[in-house]
């Protein structure tokens, strides 16, 4: 080794030493000080919110509506998830499950399962949300599906979302059927029988049936906002 290179490494180790212990501060030069300082969320825990649906009900239109103006506010301090609303039917053909709006809704329940199976939150949502904005009676036809799927930027034939809910769009693969009886018994243990239910950190705060109904907390964004606020600060008290 060269003696000049030799003596720049000597003073840049120097020069590391002093500045790391100045002061009395013991810095880690290896660790990176500034993880997490500033972020505030980046260990925090969100909070679990459940929207209990059906894909073509006019009221789970209404309240994922409501809930993508929640999304756009504390979006970044909850989990949001859907669980859809059935009956299994083992003479039912297609899906093994009764679906109140028809075959139809079962077909879109199992596309937005395999899309929330598969792609990453602001995808699936924005899937879903396309697929409501289409009107609740072209909810789970094929080409719904797929048009939406563009939309929200899906790849249905490489992702997994086509293997799942059929790379046709008709709602009939294998694994999404088994995912629309998986969430409709995990519904019924929840204690959902409408759609909408909202449940916020476990706890039933709201319903829309028709009407909004048992929501002493308010119905409004503004209100599912404040709910969830009050949750997260509770959930991540230091």
């Amino acid at each position: 080794m060269r003696p000049h290179t030799t003596t720049l490494i000597a003073s840049c180790l120097a020069l590391l030493i002093s500045t790391t212990h100045a002061g009395g501060i013991n810095v880690n030069p290896l660790v990176d000080q500034t993880a997490g300082a500033g972020s505030g969320v980046q260990d925090d825990v969100k909070v679990p919110v459940v929207l209990g649906v059906m894909s073509a009900c006019p009221d789970a239109l209404l309240c994922e509506a409501v809930f993508d103006r929640v999304v756009g506010r504390v979006g970044d301090k909850m989990e949001l998830r859907l669980t859809f609303v059935g009956k299994l039917n083992g003479s039912e053909p297609d899906f093994g499950v009764t679906c109140k709006h028809g075959p139809l809704e079962c077909a879109g329940n199992v596309q937005e399962l395999c899309a929330i199976e598969h792609a990453p939150f602001e995808r699936w949502w924005e899937f879903v949300q396309c697929q409501n904005f289409q009107g609740r009676y072209e909810v789970g036809k094929p080409e719904t599906a797929l048009r939406c799927a563009n939309s929200a930027q899906l790849d249905w034939e490489n992702s997994g979302i086509g293997a799942c809910a059929g790379l046709s769009g008709d709602g009939k693969g294998e694994e999404g059927i088994r995912l629309l009886r998986e969430s409709v018994v995990a519904t019924e243990g929840m204690g959902i029988e409408k759609s909408c239910t909202v449940i916020i950190n476990g706890k039933h705060v709201c319903v829309r049936d028709g009407e909004w109904k048992s929501c002493e907390g308010g119905h409004a964004p503004a209100d599912f906002i404040r709910q969830i606020e009050e949750e997260y600060n509770k959930l991540n008290q230091a």
